[in-house]
């Protein structure tokens, strides 16, 4: 029997060592070492040997078996590591290859023209509000001096959800509630920017676009006042050398209103391409508050006067950075909006 247990640990340390996978040591181990194994069936031949020889071999057995374990979890060992080696061979990355730059998004082209509009505005002191996109008939018309049948609608021809409810068609009712909030209370310095809608879609025009407004209330306010802000306006967003000059028109919010223009900065007021050679850019209407629209808005126009803007962020969009058409700014192109990634 002591013979047995020798050749048994002889061939299984053997069998342990040319083990080349952690499935076959786990074989081993059930072979040799488990309830119905090899160790265990020369056991059960221990009932025929006298008492002095069965703890010799019951010592002996258990000297084997440590053996075999102890040889199974060195092997164990030596196949992990040996694995580990070779996993790291086969993935190991070339830390010479440059690294792959991640992709950093950035902000719309209009985003940064408004908050730049937002900005100048804000350091003279305006205050900036804002309203509903989906307004009443009442504060985006009548009480901007726009009753009902009024022709001059027709110029904001919109999309309406029912008679008297539709998508605005400027920020103007913005002024217009926040004067029936705040009057009589002078001065009122706001701009309302934002989303309106109008039917119109070509090159130059979109069914959703982006308008900042101004409104101005205070005693002694003149049209020079209105000159003067534009003016410092334009300088701020196109530059020091810029002029404006106001031209008579007509806004049914607005006496007297007029459509502001700027001096070319691409000629400099010489005549070009861009300024079809007149040396001067359109980008904005303006003009006096009406009286009737002061009233309905709570100010007595005998005591107060006021004057309005409203500018349209495409428009002034696509000037600073010589697009030519506003489509650009929706098509979903990310080679327009990269173009103005910062960092």
């Amino acid at each position: 029997m002591k013979d047995k247990l020798s050749e048994l640990q002889s061939i299984a340390l053997e069998n342990i060592e040319d083990a080349q996978t952690l499935a076959q040591l786990e074989e081993y181990k059930v072979n040799y070492l488990g309830k119905k194994g090899e160790i265990t069936s020369i056991l059960r031949g221990m009932g025929s040997l006298s008492a002095e020889e069965r703890p010799i071999l019951g010592q002996m057995a258990n000297d084997v078996k440590e053996k075999i374990q102890q040889a199974i979890t060195d092997k164990i060992v030596s196949l992990e590591e040996k694995e580990l080696l070779l996993k790291l061979d086969e993935e190991k990355i070339d830390i010479s290859l440059p690294g792959t730059k991640k992709s950093v998004g950035s902000l719309h082209p209009l985003t940064l023209v408004r908050r730049e509009m937002e900005q100048i505005f804000l350091g003279m002191g305006y205050d900036i509000v804002e309203g509903p996109e989906i307004e009443t008939d009442h504060y985006n018309f009548e009480a901007l001096n726009l009753p009902k049948n009024h022709p001059a609608r027709d110029m904001q021809d919109t999309f309406y959800i029912t008679e008297n409810i539709l998508l605005r068609t400027h920020t103007s009712p913005v002024q217009a509630r926040t004067m029936g909030k705040r009057a009589p209370e002078v001065p009122l310095r706001i701009i309302s920017p934002g989303r309106v809608f109008r039917k119109d879609d070509d090159a130059t025009h979109s069914p959703m676009f982006h308008q900042v407004e101004g409104l101005v209330i205070d005693k002694n306010i003149t049209l020079a006042d209105l000159k003067g802000t534009l003016l410092l306006f334009a300088k701020q967003m196109f530059g020091e050398k810029q002029q404006v000059r106001l031209r008579p028109s007509f806004f049914p919010f607005t006496e007297p209103s007029a459509e502001v223009d700027i001096s070319c900065f691409s000629c400099e007021g010489n005549g070009c391409g861009l300024c079809s050679q007149t040396g001067w850019i359109e980008i904005l209407g303006a003009g006096m508050v009406h009286p009737n629209v002061l009233e309905m808005g709570g100010y007595d126009p005998n005591e107060v006067q006021g004057f309005a803007f409203g500018m349209g962020v495409e428009r002034i969009a696509m000037l600073k950075y010589g697009i030519s058409d506003i489509r650009e700014f929706y098509n979903g192109d990310l080679r327009v909006v990269q173009q103005f990634a910062r960092g």
